[in-house]
């Protein structure tokens, strides 16, 4: 076959399966209106469950808030094997706005309680069982497990690889950091890092940030700030301009860039000489 067809054939086959994946994709995901073979006891409108999906059982004891995402190959498990039945109560439940990230593992015997909007990296594994080590001459993988409660408190950030293990509580608004494990509670408004994981920063009401971050805290864009205004901006600095008037409806304030550069260091981190502030590395 000559080269031109044959490469033509390839980039039309190469296209075929990549829309059929999509299609899969799109066919194939959980949501509350296509549950797919699952029973959950609820999903809340907005939430959806990529394909392929890892695995998922004891649906049933499973709770799933509003405006969820949950990637693929992430996986569900209620129960320590499938078609058990596990009682009164839920195994699994998700606040609003969760987001799980690629191949996550949250495995519940006891509860698994995960607040409002709170972001769990790729690759993570949260699990209220865990296996004894009682007898030193029994393989532990034979030994009978221990259950404890898990809680997640709202607004927590959990980084890639990070580990939770039974009877720990997170409080609100908590980062832990990546491929981190942790076997403790942790207060509100703090930093954890580490195999095991320790305090590595806290907010305090009277003192903030302690140790200080080592970045400035983003600074938000002035009211009314239109996203031509952004452009033009965006422009006048790539062509090394410097401050001048941005196109708007009206020729108040928000028509100029002000000379001392505000509106630049607001607009993600662009200085009046054109360089962008290198992003930062955590909190």
């Amino acid at each position: 076959m000559p080269v031109r067809p044959r490469a033509a054939l390839g980039r039309l086959a190469s296209r075929t399966l990549h829309a059929a994946w999509r299609g899969l994709q799109r066919a194939g995901a959980v949501t509350a209106d296509r549950p797919g073979p699952h029973a959950f006891r609820r999903i809340g409108p907005g939430t959806r469950l990529a394909f392929p999906q890892g695995t998922v059982f004891g649906t049933p004891w499973m709770e799933l808030g509003a405006h969820c995402v949950i990637a693929r190959d992430v996986t569900l498990a209620a129960g320590m094997l499938p078609d058990l039945d596990l009682g009164e109560g839920s195994r699994i439940v998700l606040g609003d706005g969760v987001v799980l990230g690629r191949g996550t593992h949250v495995v519940a015997d006891a509860p698994v309680t995960i607040g409002d909007d709170v972001h769990i990296g790729p690759h993570c594994y949260l699990t209220s069982t865990n296996h004894s080590y009682d007898d030193p001459h029994r393989p532990v993988g034979l030994q009978w497990p221990r259950s404890a409660p898990v809680t997640i408190g709202d607004g927590a950030w959990l980084g890639t690889g990070s580990v939770i293990l039974p009877g720990v509580r997170l409080g609100r608004n908590v980062v832990v950091a990546a491929g981190s494990v942790v076997r403790e509670d942790v207060p509100d408004h703090a930093v954890v890092a580490g195999t095991p994981a320790r305090i590595v920063r806290r907010w305090d009401p009277e003192h903030g940030w302690r140790p200080p971050l080592r970045t400035p805290a983003p600074v938000p864009l002035p009211e009314g700030i239109t996203a031509e205004q952004l452009r033009h901006l965006a422009e006048a600095e790539a062509g090394g301009a410097g401050p001048e008037r941005l196109p708007g409806p009206t020729d108040g304030p928000a028509g100029r860039v002000p000379e001392d550069g505000s509106v630049r260091r607001r607009t993600g981190g662009l200085r009046p000489s054109g360089r962008t502030r290198s992003p930062g590395t955590g909190p």
